[in-house]
């Protein structure tokens, strides 16, 4: 599926006038937290019976429209500030690792736990900033508050084996602090690697509940990682103008799960770049599927 079909998708597309995005995606254990701001957007094309979308995005409004100044501060109501009381940096010593992370949520007995792995040239301050990303990760902070879950954003040191080996670490770590409740991993852009990694990893994938990709590169070898076997719930969004990992490769990957009947979603922003789900993603939608879906 080229770029050039995307855009044709937003005027010959198989959709309902109107309809909401990622309304399907959005029943499931989590209570709504500001929907009206952040899930609804218009669907332009749905198939298999929901599981991919492509969804409509212009920068003028979700960006420009948005923003109080584009890319940096968000408007006041896409946010709750609240949550800061909440929210502590640490360092976690887990056997002979050290991680920094910024924590949101309980240190013990969590609902769920939600990681996230940010791209490069990020670290723990990205996946908690208030403002910018159109005020995206303040929402997902208030909904693992708000839901009895916690929220770790850890700084990635470097994206192969030893940063794979940290976040597995991290998994365990809290799962064992939750009971056994589910993990959740995020990752972003070239944070898909230690997703990658992760999958690969039968201790770390026994305490994983889902994973989702946002913007990351295609892992066409998923089918026959640790966790395609444990089938682990997986939810990939992308832009479609995506020019770092072209969004054609990895709606091949979605294909091809999905085709076996593998329990994926795929939401794909029309005209979207590279950053763009870490922005639009309906973190709401995106985790009540991975919490429903295992």
């Amino acid at each position: 599926m080229s770029t050039v079909d995307f855009a044709l998708a937003t005027v010959f597309a198989l959709t309902v006038a109107g309809a909401s995005s990622q309304v399907l995606a959005g029943e499931g254990p989590l209570k709504p937290y500001k929907d009206d701001l952040f899930s609804g957007f218009s669907v332009l094309e749905s198939s298999d019976g929901g599981d991919f979308e492509i969804i409509d995005y212009q920068e003028m409004r979700d960006i420009n429209g948005r923003d109080q100044v584009p890319e940096r501060r968000v408007k006041s109501r896409y946010v709750s500030m609240g949550v800061k009381r909440h929210q502590v940096n640490e360092t976690l010593k887990l056997g002979d690792r050290r991680i920094d992370v910024s924590r949101v949520g309980p240190e013990r007995n969590a609902a769920f736990t939600v990681i996230f792995i940010h791209g490069r040239g990020g670290d723990r301050r990205l996946g908690v900033n208030d403002h910018s990303f159109g005020g995206n990760f303040n929402r997902l902070k208030n909904i693992a508050v708000m839901n009895g879950g916690t929220y770790y954003s850890p700084s990635v040191a470097s994206f192969d084996a030893n940063g794979t080996a940290d976040t597995a670490a991290l998994i365990r770590f809290a799962s064992e602090q939750s009971g056994g409740k589910p993990v959740l991993l995020a990752c972003a852009s070239m944070g898909g690697i230690i997703c990658s990694g992760i999958s690969r990893d039968s201790e770390a994938v026994r305490h994983l509940g889902g994973m989702a990709l946002l913007g990351g590169p295609p892992d066409t070898g998923f089918d026959g990682t640790a966790a395609a076997k444990r089938r682990v719930p997986l939810y990939l969004t992308h832009g479609s103008a995506d020019s770092v990992y072209p969004a054609e490769a990895q709606v091949s990957v979605y294909k091809a799960l999905h085709a076996s009947g593998y329990p994926v979603r795929m939401s794909i922003f029309n005209t979207g770049g590279h950053g763009t789900p870490i922005r639009m993603a309906d973190w709401r939608g995106v985790l009540n599927f991975l919490l429903s879906a295992g």
